[in-house]
């Protein structure tokens, strides 16, 4: 029998939840329903078998931004989409600041959810595109695609794995530009109809973690008014 994909949601107002819920089974997921901050970091820790997390901003205890840090410090792998409120800029920004994947706005339909949800589920376990060879070497860095880890001058450097399909995007395309909008398909999805700042707010990641001086950069090159460049 087929195993379901696992999905937390974590959402404080039950109506909502309710909703979240009913709309994943529908799509062939299996939600794990936490109400309060605490309570989803809990299930996140009882059941590796998550691997998308779905954290609303404001909550009783902790607040979404405050779980998503939280989970990223022990955990790189799981998919990790915030909810935030229409108009809340701010909100998007802070939530792939501490580490979240991808944002979704309410009011959202039930299509956009799954779509993404869907897209996040298949990036923590597929490639974009399979190279070759189970290693990329370029300057210090050497991914491995087997393993999924990258290594700059032998030292591990941990990676979310939007983070990673953005490294093996690059690693695959040495010297290439490419665009925001390839980057925003490639890795988010062709069907993602997220904007820019889920791009550039993970780039900044990356040159945190690649950087010597990230805002300097010397590896991942900004080309003005397109998008970035790996040069290593």
């Amino acid at each position: 029998m087929r195993r379901l994909k696992k999905v937390l949601i974590l959402e404080d107002e039950d109506s909502i939840r309710s909703f979240v819920v009913i709309n994943l089974r529908r799509a062939g997921f299996e939600p794990v329903e936490a109400a309060c901050g605490q309570e989803a970091l809990d299930a996140l820790r009882a059941d590796p078998e998550i691997r998308v997390a779905l954290l609303d901003v404001m909550l009783p205890d902790i607040d979404g931004f405050e779980v998503c840090r939280r989970i990223r410090a022990v955990d790189s792998r799981v998919g990790i989409i915030m909810l935030s409120a229409r108009g809340q800029e701010m909100d998007k920004i802070t939530g792939l600041v501490s580490g979240a994947d991808d944002y979704v706005t309410k009011p959202f339909s039930t299509a956009e959810l799954t779509a993404r949800i869907d897209a996040l589920y298949r990036r923590t376990g597929e490639d974009p595109a399979p190279p070759q060879t189970d290693e990329l070497r370029q300057g210090p860095f050497l991914l491995n695609t087997r393993t999924r880890a990258l290594e700059k001058d032998g030292e591990r450097i941990k990676l979310t794995q939007i983070e990673y399909a953005l490294m093996l995007l690059f690693m695959g395309n040495p010297g290439k530009a490419l665009s925001r909008e390839e980057l925003l398909a490639d890795v988010w999805g062709k069907d993602c109809d997220g904007d820019d700042k889920v791009v550039d707010v993970n780039i900044r990641r990356l040159r945190v973690k690649l950087e010597p001086d990230p805002t300097s950069p010397q590896y991942l090159r900004t080309v003005w008014g397109f998008g970035y460049q790996w040069d290593a």
